[in-house]
């Protein structure tokens, strides 16, 4: 046998991942937990053409679709993980669309919550149960938000793709490494120092040195959605805790906490 004719392990990886949700789709029945809690009103419906990257693929009609609810792994993983899992779940296939809103974004690109139309399996949930995805923690209703971080933390339990390499979860006591994803989407932990105000911004700090240590920001205006979520924001002093979100730099990393799903508190003081 030639050597052109014995299949690469690329191609052998990609039937096995192909074989991997074909069944997993297959058997996932309509009234399961992965389509309960985002069931939104629906956005329409399509053949996927083409997969663009691991959280957006684009309709037989040219409408450009973004996954809700999700973002791609860190850059420090293999980027092209997520593309190839999506495409080996939605290629060619046909899928159903529902969502709050579908007004198209700046990009001309329309979120939305995807389901498997053969077995209404919802993506999303496919993904972050493979570890191929982070669940964003934006998403306001909170039937659906449970459902996405319940996917994502049973893959990290298993250690599943993204959650097999160590750096995965960044260190709060490591600024810089932090700082290396700036512009990214990341998932810190840490122990919380100190819950300081100032002006119209409350900061979660992580460390001593407030200029150059990791820390959350909570604005005025997004403080009645993080109390009426049950956070008190003083009692995490002392706190280990887990959040998630963009990595920006003003000196230090940070990150800026829109959401009350951003934020889960690990342990108490």
């Amino acid at each position: 046998m030639s050597a052109s004719m014995i299949p690469s392990r690329v191609q052998t990886a990609r039937a096995v991942v192909l074989l991997l949700f074909a069944i997993l789709s297959a058997v996932v029945p309509a009234s399961s937990a992965y389509a309960a809690g985002c069931s939104f009103a629906p956005q329409g419906e399509g053949r996927v053409a083409e997969i663009i990257d691991g959280r957006s693929f684009r309709l037989a009609d040219g409408r450009e679709i973004r996954l809700a609810g999700i973002e791609p792994v860190p850059a420090d993983a293999d980027p092209a993980n997520g593309a190839r899992a999506l495409s080996a779940m939605l290629a060619g296939r046909d899928v159903t669309l529902r969502g709050e809103d579908d007004t198209p974004d700046r990009y001309g690109r329309q979120t939305a919550f995807v389901f498997l139309a053969a077995s209404e399996a919802l993506v999303q949930s496919l993904l972050l149960a493979e570890g191929e995805a982070l669940a964003s923690g934006d998403i306001a209703d909170k039937e659906c938000e449970k459902l996405l971080m319940t996917a994502e933390a049973d893959a990290r339990r298993a250690k599943k793709g993204n959650w097999n390499r160590s750096t995965a979860i960044k260190n709060a006591e490591i600024p810089d490494d932090i700082l290396a994803g700036i512009g990214r989407f990341a998932v810190v932990e840490g122990r919380v120092l100190s819950v300081r105000q100032a002006g119209s911004t409350t900061y979660l700090n992580f460390g001593r040195n407030w200029t150059r240590d990791f820390t959350v920001t909570i604005s005025r205006r997004t403080l009645p959605a993080i109390e009426a979520a049950g956070i008190a924001l003083k009692s995490l002093e002392n706190r280990q805790i887990r959040v998630r979100g963009w990595v920006e730099a003003r000196t230090g990393p940070r990150i800026e906490l829109l959401r009350a799903g951003q934020i889960e508190v690990l342990s108490g003081n």
